[in-house]
């Protein structure tokens, strides 16, 4: 069994990590480059740095942001959010990111992942999906979880992959911030629907969640922030908890 990974993701906006719930409802954490730097520390697998304003608002990645986080760091780093074209991806990963996550502009222009995985490799271009439940389903939103499309998030999961993404980055938009656990049958739908690794976000409240996501829900890495950031589990009792589940992880 492949290594499972956890990761710890940074919703920025105005330079500044926040956290909120289903989306909405922001409190300031802190610095992104000084967390980043202490959850690699910590034992985190990999960071996610998400500028979760910049499609709304219709601007770019804060690039020096990125650069300064990515300097301190000797994990991977995935950066999202404001990326709007294959260039932008280009920007990011000379900024210092390993995998950019691409999610509202991919929906609107399939094409992008594609580019991006023909000019820099299907290993560095991550689809981004927030879903949201409905009767039939998960509907696929963007712009920052406002926007609802008619996309069905498993059928643009397989889509994405087809495309070029070598990543799925899963949310439940319903399960976002709430702490009380991740939509497991979503990250599974589309675990078993795709050939790449997918990384569960939105829910975790303990770790049981992250190993119930990881095993039944089939996801390769479990996503974390408001639990870490508020100091309700730490990454290593995350890690003894998976080894405990049979689930291989790296020594924090």
């Amino acid at each position: 069994m492949l290594t499972r990974r956890v990761i710890v993701c940074l919703d920025v906006t105005g330079g500044r990590v926040v956290k909120g719930t289903r989306f909405v409802n922001l409190r300031d954490i802190g610095d992104p480059v000084e967390l980043a730097a202490r959850y690699e520390q910590e034992g985190a697998d990999e960071i996610v740095f998400l500028d979760i304003a910049a499609s709304a608002a219709d601007r770019g990645t804060l690039f020096d942001t990125v650069q300064r986080t990515a300097e301190r760091l000797f994990i991977p780093l995935t950066v999202g959010g404001g990326v709007r074209s294959a260039d932008d991806v280009g920007r990011a990963l000379r900024a210092g990111a390993d995998k950019v996550s691409i999610n509202s502009a991919a929906v609107a222009h399939p094409e992008i992942l594609t580019q991006a995985a023909e000019r820099f490799g299907a290993q560095c271009v991550v689809a981004s999906i927030d879903a949201k439940r409905h009767p039939d389903g998960w509907q696929v939103y963007v712009k920052g979880g406002r926007t609802g499309t008619s996309l069905d998030a498993v059928a643009w999961a397989t889509e994405c992959v087809r495309r070029g993404a070598g990543e799925i980055l899963l949310t439940s938009i319903d399960r976002d911030g709430t702490r009380g656990g991740y939509d497991v049958d979503l990250t599974r739908a589309v675990a078993a629907a795709v050939n790449v690794p997918v990384v569960a976000s939105g829910g975790a409240g303990t770790e049981a969640h992250v190993c119930e996501v990881l095993s039944a829900g089939q996801a390769d890495a479990a996503l974390l922030a408001g639990i870490l950031h508020d100091g309700v589990v730490s990454i290593r009792t995350v890690k003894q908890a998976m080894r405990e589940h049979g689930l291989p992880a790296r020594a924090a």
